[in-house]
């Protein structure tokens, strides 16, 4: 993406009205007129653990907007993700309230900033031209408050998204249209080109996503690494109606993906766990008549290097045939940072399985350095932002890299959001919603209005519902 100093960004936002008297007729443009963050905080039903740390709450940054097209016309969006901090901001020095209040702060510059700002244009040549802006006010957080770990990019994405979501919203609602409608040249100035690279050139997002949502996608659920997985694991119940055990949930749900989180710093147990889940996960298949389901595994980077997935992959097959023949991908397996970790290329153990980058996919540049380093498949995430996650998608594509869509816990208009993207990218095939197994109480004010997509029972989401204007989340 085209970065934006900041004397460029003072610069057009004042040539803006020139700008645009030479504008094609039909783009459509809008700026933010208002914009405000507010936070709503949760906690668990039970712990989920992330690259070694148990988390059991989540604070939600909810941010609503106005938009306006010259001639006065308004409308409203709303936008809402989980902070993450504990994924998008780990540190060794700084702990869970640390790197959360950090990331407030930031929210708080973040909504200055994309108030202040106004250029007309696209959500997308909003979010290209502000995350520059926002990048700085990172590392001014960071200065300021003179943090022991600087806020990374991954962090001031998710920090981001929801603002970025709200204007999407604004827009496919001043339009009347799913933000999916607003992607072609009937609402967008320029091609992919302008934002990617030159061989995309003539090409616009509408190739790259559906208009329509895919109406149904089968659920992924999260076996996380503190979750139980027999009656025998269970220490005390929950007693909360919702199901606790693996077979539990499979016959509540009616699942047939599973997602299963491992350590990536002991070889036997992630082995152990995986054929595990693969026996249990079978016997409750066979007595429900079911013979095909899916796995895929993560390791939250957690791998010391690439041979550990290899030794992991190769002792999955010995142990349980079938189990590795379920494996769809492997999720991020080493840490993030691919520019000091070039040595450890992933070619071999993509041989096996497709290996897809998370963690590490923050911009195009980290996507093809992925390709370079021998990262078949890539995995969106609404959390990064929805201008992100459509351009990313479409690079992918057109790569002919693996896909999925990955949700952090996502709960209420977060998983709206989440779900939506992944029914309307060609390609993904299923859909996470860990939050009703972790956060069921935040999803309470949706699950009427959304049946089949909180509330799962036949092993698909009901995703048909996702053609609402904007991103979907509205009464």
């Amino acid at each position: 993406m085209r970065k934006l100093t900041r004397r460029n960004f003072l610069k057009t936002a004042a040539l803006g009205p020139a700008i645009l008297s030479c504008a094609s007729p039909k783009t459509r443009v809008v700026r933010v007129e208002e914009i405000k963050v507010s936070y709503e905080d949760f906690h668990y039903r039970t712990p989920i653990k992330f690259g070694g740390t148990a988390l059991d709450r989540v604070t939600m940054m909810n941010v609503d907007c106005v938009i306006s097209r010259k001639g006065g016309k308004s409308a409203k969006g709303f936008g809402s993700m989980p902070i993450g901090n504990v994924w998008a901001y780990p540190s060794k020095e700084m702990g869970y309230e640390a790197t959360l209040e950090a990331m407030k702060t930031l929210s708080q510059r973040v909504e200055k900033i994309t108030g202040d700002y106004k250029e007309y244009g696209h959500p997308i040549d909003l979010h290209v031209a502000l995350e520059p802006e926002y990048l700085k006010a990172a590392e001014e957080v960071s200065t300021e408050r003179k943090l022991a770990s600087p806020i990374p990019k991954l962090a001031t994405q998710v920090t981001a998204s929801p603002f970025d979501a709200a204007i999407h919203d604004a827009y496919g609602k001043m339009f009347g249209v799913s933000s999916y409608h607003t992607y072609g040249p009937g609402y967008m100035e320029h091609d992919l080109a302008h934002y990617l690279s030159p061989e995309f050139q003539g090409e616009y997002l509408e190739q790259y996503v559906h208009t329509e949502p895919k109406p149904k996608m089968p659920l992924y659920h999260l076996v996380g690494a503190l979750d139980p997985i027999t009656e025998a694991d269970i220490v005390k119940r929950i007693d909360d109606s919702l199901p606790e055990t693996l077979p539990e949930w499979i016959n509540y749900s009616g699942l047939t993906h599973l997602k299963i989180k491992l350590n990536g710093d002991d070889l036997k147990w992630d082995v152990d766990r995986v054929v595990t889940v693969d026996r249990v996960a079978a016997e409750t298949q066979a007595k429900r008549g079911v013979d095909k389901w899916v796995y895929s595994a993560d390791f939250n980077e957690k791998c010391p290097n690439v041979q550990y997935v290899i030794d992991f992959l190769n002792q999955v097959k010995e142990k349980t045939p079938a189990g590795f023949d379920r494996l769809q991908y492997i999720e991020q397996p080493t840490k993030r940072d691919l520019k000091s970790d070039r040595a450890n290329v992933m070619h071999e153990a993509a041989k096996l399985r497709p290996i897809v980058i998370d963690e590490s996919l923050t911009d195009l540049e980290t996507l093809l350095l992925a390709r370079e380093m021998g990262y078949t498949g890539v995995a969106l995430k609404a959390c990064k932002g929805q201008s992100q996650a459509v351009l990313m998608g479409a690079a992918a594509q057109k790569y002919k890299m693996f896909l999925c869509v990955q949700d952090l816990t996502c709960p209420g208009a977060s998983l709206i959001h989440s779900a939506g993207l992944a029914a309307h990218v060609p390609g993904v095939a299923a859909i996470e919603c860990n939050s009703r197994q972790y956060v069921p109480a935040a999803n309470k004010a949706w699950e009427e209005r959304f049946p089949g997509v909180f509330d799962v029972r036949d092993g698909n989401v009901n995703t048909a519902l996702l053609n609402k204007p904007g991103l979907s989340a509205v009464a």
